[in-house]
């Protein structure tokens, strides 16, 4: 601020008639401060503008319509005398300046509030319904920042949770109980999907959460919307179409993320979004089915988070820093983040097969989630010959891949994509009907794999991967072969494209 204000006095100095300094406000446009702060600001450069004058006036002390330069006339003509008693009066008036900014220095402008100004809203809708939708929504926002580093500012939201009128605000313990029960969630599931029944679940959750989701749409008022869960397209699409009419045209990008690996629900789909990504071909037909438009799809892959983009620290060390019993062979256990399902048979059987097959060989990491009864129970159990170590819930799941040689889990699709992606050859032991149903067909298929739900069947065939380093070398290789690590920063690039070709439309209307 005061090189900025010395400059100034020194410039104005040079004439010599008389005049007061112009505020602030009244440079011309073509001052190259001014041309840089609006290159920087954009739309909001006024307002920021406007306020920081006022700062600089307020904070400084200075009258600057009243603060004169040359009005005192030197009383000599001779012309080297007048200029250099303009030089003495431009040093009087940087030295009174510096005396100024010393004894009230200017409280500088926080940054992060004009920042905030220039971002991009992007607005993820979830519903908490297991802990895939919220990890995929996540894995997006930091790929955002990866790709546009501090343009982005992504919300995270829970719609139906936060804004949902009741009973559609009960979702998540509604989905917690039902989870557990198969049977119940298979008439559910496919009830939902029959072509009779989905037009009556629409108009009434329409009717429910018209408003609150409105207004959930205003409150943030998003540069982009992207839907990741099935249920987060129809009303709020519905709203943003109506609100584009309202606004003369002006268009909200919309998307959706699918994050279902070989089957979706057909809520998923949507003929009126802009841009649908899916994760395979399964679903890529899955959409065409459903009247998606093959110019409306993009197959990039499932998001999956920042620590599966980059490949994997040493083996030995991440033993080490795990508390892995080093140089045997590893089986992982996952139970799901919310522990659903029951693990202890399916431990007990592969433990006890590992300790008759190859004892004092391998090792058991058994993974329980948020289950804490569950894993009080497998730690109360013992196996002779076999390490077996228990874990709640994790943080480092790519270093836990990274360190095992197979891996024992549900048919989630997240679990899935990462796996591959670590080379992990996968047994899958339980699935969800309808959604995670067509998952197991993509690790079969792809060779990566099999299915059972009986525990012995589990550990016989874990035991056989683990005696038999080529089945382990080519599933790993089947697994890699079908990954997609860079998913999320590719689905993030898109996004940003589509806010992009948003705004230039915006420009060519009012152009």
């Amino acid at each position: 601020a005061e090189a900025m204000l010395i400059s100034l006095v020194s410039l104005l100095s040079t004439s010599s008639s008389r005049f007061s300094v112009p505020r602030l406000d009244e440079l011309p446009d073509s001052t190259p401060r001014f041309f840089a702060i609006r290159s920087l600001l954009g739309s909001q450069r006024e307002t920021v503008m406007q306020q920081r004058k006022w700062q600089l006036r307020r904070a400084m002390h200075i009258d600057t319509e009243m603060m004169p330069i040359s009005n005192v006339r030197p009383a000599v003509r001779d012309a080297s005398a007048v200029d250099m008693a303009q030089m003495q009066h431009t040093k009087d008036c940087r030295q009174r300046l510096r005396s100024k900014v010393q004894a009230h220095p200017v409280q500088p402008v926080k940054a992060s509030a004009d920042h905030k100004l220039l971002q991009k809203r992007v607005l993820i809708l979830i519903s908490d319904t297991g802990g895939g939708h919220r990890a995929s929504a996540q894995a997006l926002e930091a790929a955002f920042e990866e790709v546009r580093p501090g343009e982005m500012d992504v919300r995270i939201v829970d719609i139906w949770t936060d804004y949902g009128k009741w009973p559609y605000n009960k979702f998540v313990p509604g989905y917690q109980f039902v989870a557990k029960n198969p049977i119940l969630w298979r008439t559910m599931y496919f009830s939902s999907a029959m072509p009779v029944v989905k037009p009556f679940l629409q108009l009434q959750t329409r009717i429910a959460c018209y408003r609150s989701f409105k207004g959930c749409i205003e409150q943030h008022d998003p540069h982009l919307i992207v839907s990741m869960h099935p249920l987060c397209q129809e009303v709020p699409l519905s709203i943003v179409k109506k609100q584009q009419k309202q606004r003369d045209g002006r268009h909200i990008p919309f998307a959706t993320v699918i994050t279902d690996l070989g089957s979706a629900h057909p809520t998923w789909f949507h003929k009126g979004v802009d841009m649908c990504f899916v994760p395979s071909d399964a679903v890529r037909s899955l959409a065409r089915r459903r009247g998606v438009a093959e110019s409306q799809l993009r197959q990039l892959g499932l998001p999956v988070r920042p620590a599966f983009w980059k490949e994997a620290e040493p083996r030995a060390k991440l033993e080490q820093e795990l508390g892995l019993t080093e140089g045997r062979k590893t089986v992982l256990v996952v139970g799901g983040g919310d522990g659903v399902g029951s693990l202890d048979k399916i431990v007990d059987a592969t433990a006890t097969q590992i300790s008759r097959a190859c004892p004092d060989e391998a090792q058991l990491v058994v993974v329980c989630g948020k289950n804490a009864k569950m894993q009080q129970r497998i730690m109360s159990q013992t196996w002779d010959h076999v390490d077996v170590q228990v874990r709640g819930f994790i943080k480092r799941m790519s270093d836990y891949m990274a360190v095992s040689d197979c891996i024992v889990t549900k048919a989630g699709p997240g679990t899935i994509a990462e796996a591959a992606i670590r080379g992990l050859p996968t047994m899958l032991s339980s699935f969800l009907p309808g959604q995670e149903a067509g998952n197991v067909p993509f690790v079969t298929r792809n060779g990566f794999g099999d299915y059972s739900k009986k525990p012995k069947v589990i550990a016989r065939t874990v035991c056989d991967w683990l005696q038999d380093p080529k089945m382990l070398s080519r599933m790993s290789t089947n697994a890699r072969a079908v990954s997609m690590p860079q998913a999320s920063t590719a689905i993030a690039q898109e996004l940003c494209m589509m806010i992009d070709s948003s705004e230039v439309n915006v420009a060519a209307q009012h152009f």
